[in-house]
């Protein structure tokens, strides 16, 4: 695939947008840059005619949009995913990229697998739930002054700077390794922190009423890894072993 087709690749994932005005104004600035894969995560409201006049004629991405219930659901194949932040205050730290490197990333990525941008709700963001399903987050460097980024306007940034990146750095040839095996999918992942957190309740090392940031911690550390399929067996065949042990 090259590096240009690797924008197909690329999902923009908008949780419980609040107009659809900006739906279709995100559309336009996915369309603009060759991004065409659109996921929604329980929209206010979709299909809707304000959309499609916002699109600009971008409606064959609103057309293919696909809607669903919750996040992971629009992760389920992607074996990257960034998420956006306009804060750098939170109570853990985060590996925190800026456009110019997450799109780097992300093309890269985007060669061989479905990779995911996730944008948060027009007013909050993303919740510490939907942030644990990322790997690294995205901070766009606006003006501390005036920091308000509409939607649409974040997009369009995350968007232009993959194309630069699909453009600028031509397709890389995948080591034999990476041929025989990617990384695993969230979808898959997440099903391995359930087993881990259940395993840890059971051996009494993690306390289900205090949890404190145990699992966002694990989270962090496994999401700095790419993790393959067969990896990912080893380590849930270790916890059915200490499981069966106890």
């Amino acid at each position: 695939m090259s590096a240009i087709n690797s924008l197909a690749n690329i999902r923009i994932v908008l949780i419980q947008t609040s107009h659809p005005g900006n739906i279709g104004s995100a559309a336009r600035a996915m369309k603009t840059m060759g991004l065409s894969e659109l996921y929604l995560v329980n929209p206010k409201s979709f299909p809707d005619e304000q959309a499609n006049t916002m699109s600009s004629n971008a409606t064959d991405i609103l057309e293919n949009a696909v809607v669903v219930d919750s996040l992971l659901d629009a992760l389920t194949d992607c074996r990257l995913v960034v998420g956006t932040s306009a804060r750098h205050e939170r109570s853990l730290a985060w590996d925190i990229l800026e456009p110019r490197a997450c799109a780097e990333q992300l093309v890269k990525q985007a060669q061989t697998a479905k990779v995911a941008v996730v944008f948060g709700r027009e007013s909050s963001g993303l919740t510490n739930d939907e942030l644990a399903l990322c790997h690294h987050l995205v901070h766009i460097p606006t003006n501390p002054d005036y920091s308000s980024l509409n939607l649409a306007s974040a997009v369009q940034i995350v968007s232009y700077e993959c194309r630069l990146a699909s453009l600028i750095n031509p397709t890389e040839e995948s080591s034999v390794e990476d041929q025989t095996e990617e990384r695993v999918t969230a979808d898959a992942m997440e099903g391995y922190y359930k087993h881990l957190e259940v395993a840890m309740i059971e051996a009494d090392f993690l306390d289900p009423e205090t949890p404190k940031h145990l699992m966002t911690r694990l989270r962090r550390l496994y999401g700095r890894v790419n993790i393959t399929p067969s990896e990912l067996n080893i380590l849930r065949g270790m916890l059915s072993a200490f499981q069966k042990r106890k």
